[in-house]
């Protein structure tokens, strides 16, 4: 991964956990290493454990952010969904996804429950 992008992506994560934050959720952790992947943010919406994905994009080229998750990456976040419902068992596992656009101003949309699992 080029410098540019490994500095684009932290700059996306920054922001949506501000975001987040605002928005009254409790940041558990962030960039957490699992055996099928990496959650981008790990926080709590009231009685939710959210795993967040963040998408950060620079221009419209090649379409929003979001259009980058595909079909191995939901794949990926169900098993680390899976993983979590293990390790919180008590708790609602939610999946969120984040977009990030850093152009002239920054937009950052935010949807909730993106991926049923």
């Amino acid at each position: 991964m080029s410098f540019f992008r490994k500095n684009l992506g932290k700059s996306g994560e920054d922001l949506a956990t501000l975001f987040l934050q605002k928005k009254g959720f409790k940041i558990l952790g962030r960039n957490i290493r699992l055996k099928f992947g990496e959650i981008d943010i790990l926080a709590q919406d009231n009685k939710d454990i959210v795993l967040v994905e963040v998408k950060t994009k620079t221009g419209d080229q090649y379409g929003e952010p979001v259009d980058e998750i595909d079909f191995f990456k939901k794949k990926k976040l169900w098993q680390l969904a899976r993983a979590l419902s293990q390790k919180y068992p008590d708790k609602n596992i939610r999946i969120d996804v984040i977009s990030v656009k850093i152009q002239k101003e920054v937009k950052i949309e935010h949807i909730v429950n993106a991926l049923e699992f």
